[in-house]
């Protein structure tokens, strides 16, 4: 397997490309914005077969390049029904310059625990509210790697100021869902760089209060 990104449009959002069975591939948040970097992306993936876009959440800067992907290779595209009024409350935000993405791609959706099979890959989705309402981890058991979207970043956690965010939610959701994972797995967010589950678990600031770090013996040293 093969995880290829692309940082793209003024809030240097992570799109990834995972490449799957010989050709094919999966797209997570689509979010290239500007001619150059759709050209880039659309460039990289003329050579492979897209199979999937699955969506960590419904936020524009996670979906401006969706309808041209749908457009183009007409692959389904997976995300929580519970992020489609993030989506409609988001289109206001044109009256203030903020670029509004296309929204006429249909969407398939998906629920907690299920199993997304696309390119040879399975992506189990994980409901993570906080963030956004219908905020997704998907996680690939198989390769011990998480794409985690605005939920949890390295050394970091996503905001819960913007609309049907929710703080409360946000903290459960990563202690209950994501800090117990596997510490080997492999984080990769939605903005910044990558990290692994055992890292956060034990040097994440803004989980200070359950920090382990026995879990992890080559960290106690720091």
């Amino acid at each position: 397997m093969e995880i290829k990104v692309f940082t793209v449009n003024m809030l240097q959002e992570n799109t990834y490309v995972v490449h799957g069975e010989g050709d094919s591939c999966v797209v997570i948040d689509p979010g290239f914005l500007d001619p150059e970097e759709s050209m880039k992306v659309i460039s990289y993936l003329s050579g492979l077969k897209p199979a999937a876009v699955l969506l960590t959440h419904g936020h524009m800067d996670h979906i401006y390049g969706v309808t041209e992907l749908h457009s183009r290779f007409g692959v389904p595209v997976y995300m929580s029904p519970e992020d489609v009024k993030t989506m409609d409350y988001l289109e206001r935000l044109s009256k203030f310059g903020v670029p509004v993405a296309d929204r006429s791609f249909p969407i398939t959706p998906v629920t907690d625990g299920q199993t997304v099979e696309a390119a040879g890959l399975s992506f189990k989705a994980i409901s993570t509210p906080g963030h956004s309402p219908g905020s997704i981890c998907w996680l690939m058991e198989k390769e011990e790697v998480i794409f985690t979207g605005d939920t949890l970043f390295a050394g970091a956690i996503g905001r819960t100021d913007l609309i049907y965010g929710s703080y409360d939610d946000e903290i459960r959701s990563i202690m209950e869902k994501l800090i117990w994972l596997d510490s080997r797995i492999q984080i990769y967010p939605g903005h910044g760089g990558p990290s692994t589950i055992g890292t956060e678990r034990v040097s994440n600031p803004f989980l200070e209060p359950f920090n382990e770090r026995e879990e992890i013996p080559e960290l106690n040293e720091l």
